[in-house]
């Protein structure tokens, strides 16, 4: 297993490297950027000047000036400014080559349009999106673990119809429509007001003791979580039936019952350890997907500040030191993960052995 996770460990940077090459040529492909971001605020709030511009100076044709949408009447030396301002006066490989030393060491940069270092920003946010993440990810695994047992062992009774019904009816509802759905019965916006509407934490929250600083966080976070996990019962709840369903039916198991083992006894003993390593498997996607991905939605509703909406923010600002900051971050985390994943799955089942690989 050592030499599994060595292996591993040198695979990372290169994975990394891939990842960062790939969407940097995205990026450079994609229509739009920063200096046309700028420009077409630079358009909106100078029409006059523009216009006056325009009137009394020549038509500028120069390549520079023709290069961006909106430049039209636009001063070439404020254009220049720009590339210069965010880095697009150098060639695409020596951007490149100094983005991948710079982040070599963990050096995001510095936003375009915000004055803090991308780390900074990612530090920043970083609480609200694991807090999400976390404790979305955990009351998963708790409830549907054990429901798709139950399932299993109570295949085609009225129970499994039942639960089957419910939790598809639950993961069909778009999570931004159940979350404003809480907010108006439950923070205030039409009938009962038990929980906070917006924020992580109270105003008032340093001058709380330890006891109500907990009692706040999750005061504040009972909304969001709930709004989260209500639709992501259904794929893990089915997957943990199946595996033990299929676990059941092998000859391994009959066995075991003719010598006598209690269910108990088999079910824990024998069906639970084979039947969970798909489910493992399936632990890393899930946490990244909670942490990154499936709570932008409930981030803008609730007024939290967390990873998925400065992603966001950054993709439709155009502003690239914060996308590929985050997408490192992510990217990193995802292949320790994964890695994690693996390990869990030798300590879980002894007979993997990953060295052979």
């Amino acid at each position: 297993m050592r030499n599994y996770i060595i292996k591993r460990l040198l695979l990372i940077p290169l994975t990394l490297l891939g990842i960062l090459a790939v969407n940097f040529a995205i990026i450079q492909l994609s229509p739009g950027g920063p200096v046309e971001y700028v420009l077409a605020k630079y358009q909106g709030m100078n029409t006059d000047s523009k216009a006056q511009f325009t009137s009394t100076a020549p038509a500028q044709n120069t390549s520079q000036t023709n290069k961006y949408q909106g430049s039209q009447g636009v001063p070439e030396d404020l254009i220049e400014e720009l590339n210069k301002q965010f880095g697009f006066d150098k060639p695409w490989y020596e951007r490149f080559v100094k983005m991948v030393k710079d982040y070599a060491s963990f050096d995001f940069g510095k936003s375009y349009y915000k004055d803090k270092t991308v780390l900074e920003l990612i530090l920043e946010r970083m609480p609200v999106s694991v807090s999400l993440g976390l404790w979305s990810t955990l009351i998963i695994y708790l409830i549907s673990i054990p429901l798709g047992i139950k399932k299993a062992l109570y295949d085609g009774s009225r129970f499994d119809v039942f639960s089957t019904i419910s939790i598809i009816i639950g993961s069909a509802i778009p999570v931004f429509l159940f979350a404003v759905f809480l907010i108006v019965f439950f923070a205030g916006g039409t009938y009962l007001q038990w929980f906070p509407l917006r924020g992580l934490t109270s105003d008032n929250f340093e001058t709380l003791s330890m006891i109500g600083k907990i009692k706040d966080y999750f005061w504040h976070i009972a909304l969001p979580v709930f709004s989260i996990v209500i639709g992501g019962f259904a794929g893990l709840t089915m997957l943990t039936k199946n595996s033990f369903i299929d676990e059941i039916s092998k000859q391994y198991i009959l066995t075991a019952r003719a010598k006598g083992l209690s269910e108990k006894d088999i079910l824990y003993k024998h069906v639970f350890r084979n039947a969970m390593l798909i489910v493992i498997a399936g632990f890393p996607s899930l946490l990244i997907k909670m942490l990154f991905t499936g709570s932008v939605l409930i981030e803008v509703v609730f007024s939290l500040n967390g990873l998925g909406l400065l992603g966001y923010e950054a993709i439709m600002t155009r502003d690239y030191p914060v996308i590929f900051g985050t997408l490192y971050i992510f990217a990193l985390l995802g292949l320790v993960l994964k890695l994690i994943s693996d390990i869990t799955y030798c300590l879980v089942d002894p007979r993997i052995n990953f060295d052979k690989i």
